[in-house]
């Protein structure tokens, strides 16, 4: 077998095998920015109609790798007591494709002058497709592969809370409570390809004045799953004159990456990111992950009350 059909093959293993029990869900380097598609409290915490659109292209030139696209939109209601989003996933490895979209329903309480705690509802469906009989194989008659495609949509909740001040945020979150079976049918019976597992994730970030021209903006973003090892990202963004964005971040046992970002206008900000994976085998075969994130407030109402600029 090519070296390619053999990394394709083995990652339809590690990825969705019936034991699959690592992380699951899309990763991303400009999780600060994508902080609704894992939970639902932050839905209208940027006291605008905001919409971030996101595409992830992972270990490029590796056969097979995961690429995703993600899409959301959120806005306060009833003078900023309530938030409502929707959050798009489209999320693609080798032969196994998952599109999901979800309504996202914060409810907003005042703990402060300052400061916010939200509690959020996630609900939705999952769309899955596996194609195995796309695979290329050594022997392209294995009836195992030849009679192997299916489709399942499933549905799915998840909970979380958000606190929130002008320059920190903390929140937990699992967007996906239910652990629903993907099967497949194939010549010698039903193969479970798939089985979604309960993450955990908990986000924080701050901002520091460092002169009157940087700012200091740390992040984390912490995954946890069941029978698999905790994965942090830790991240360090040096803001100058409330417009560049240029960081780096620290991703466990996995990569290391660096972000740029700038603010076209108060409200549009446009940003890159390229990570390394350091951790993995796989770094032979692929030339890093690249991300590309666009982001848009459409600022409604009296903006002088209306926090600019918006760190998070």
């Amino acid at each position: 077998m090519e070296t390619r059909k053999r990394i394709t093959l083995t990652m339809l293993i590690i990825f969705g095998s019936i034991s699959l029990w690592a992380q699951q869900d899309a990763m991303f380097t400009h999780y600060m920015y994508n902080t609704i598609a894992v939970n639902p409290a932050y839905a209208g915490s940027r006291d605008a109609l905001t919409i971030t659109a996101l595409h992830r292209s992972q270990w490029v030139n590796f056969g097979g790798a995961p690429t995703t696209q993600t899409l959301t939109v959120h806005t306060p209601m009833l003078n900023n007591k309530l938030g409502l989003g929707l959050s798009i996933v489209n999320d693609k490895i080798g032969p196994i494709n998952n599109t999901s979209a979800n309504i996202d329903f914060a409810y907003v309480l005042k703990v402060s002058e300052n400061s916010k705690l939200a509690f959020g509802l996630k609900g939705g469906i999952n769309y899955m497709k596996a194609n195995l009989s796309t695979l290329n194989l050594d022997q392209q008659n294995d009836i195992e592969f030849q009679e192997s495609s299916n489709t399942k949509l499933m549905t799915n909740f998840g909970f979380g809370m958000y606190y929130y001040r002008p320059r920190f945020y903390a929140g937990i979150s699992t967007p996906k409570l239910l652990e629903n079976n993907f099967k497949t049918n194939t010549a010698t019976g039903v193969t479970n390809i798939a089985t979604e597992k309960r993450h955990y994730f908990f986000i924080a970030g701050s901002v520091f004045k460092l002169t009157n021209t940087i700012e200091l903006k740390p992040t984390t973003f912490v995954k946890v799953t069941m029978a698999a090892p905790i994965e942090a990202d830790v991240t360090a963004s040096f803001i100058f004159n409330k417009r560049l964005l240029l960081g780096g971040m620290f991703r466990t046992g996995d990569a290391v990456g660096l972000l740029v970002g700038y603010n076209i206008t108060d409200q549009f900000h446009a940003g890159y990111s390229f990570d390394w994976s350091y951790g993995m085998k796989t770094f032979k075969y692929n030339q890093g992950s690249h991300e590309i994130m666009l982001s848009y407030d459409f600022i409604y109402g009296d903006k002088q009350k209306i926090r600019s600029p918006r760190y998070f």
